[in-house]
């Protein structure tokens, strides 16, 4: 692998209502979700979608797909303001489990939620 590329290239965070689970991070994050209908697999693309050059992801809907707050945790980029994302989690429906910590100057500050799914997510951010 090359030193210079990121070490993620795709995500998915299971959910059980897609419509539900796309308008909630829709909300948090004020972005329009674009979605994809394969039959038995539903997606909803973060920005950049498939397409982008940069690591991203999807919210996916399969028999294979299952919610868990115990899984892998997923950090989305919270920047330029964790606050603010982190402030829209529990009116659109979610919950925070870890509120805002700096984890070191350097790094920024992180958070942890559960989202309408039952995901527990983490958050990522410089401020």
């Amino acid at each position: 692998m090359d030193a210079q590329s990121n070490n993620i290239n795709w995500f998915e965070i299971p959910v059980a209502d897609m419509d539900r689970a796309r308008k909630f991070y829709e909300t948090i994050f004020d972005f329009i979700m674009e979605t994809q209908d394969l039959g038995n697999f539903q997606l909803a693309f973060f920005p950049g979608g498939m397409t982008s050059p940069h690591a991203t992801g999807a919210l996916a809907q399969s028999a294979a797909h299952k919610p868990s707050p115990d899984g892998t945790i997923v950090y989305l980029n919270a920047n330029p303001a964790l606050d603010d994302v982190i402030g829209r989690v529990e009116a659109a429906g979610g919950k925070v489990v870890v509120p805002k910590t700096q984890i070191t100057e350097e790094i920024g500050f992180m958070a942890f939620f559960e989202d309408t799914e039952g995901n527990r997510v983490a958050l990522h951010s410089q401020n």
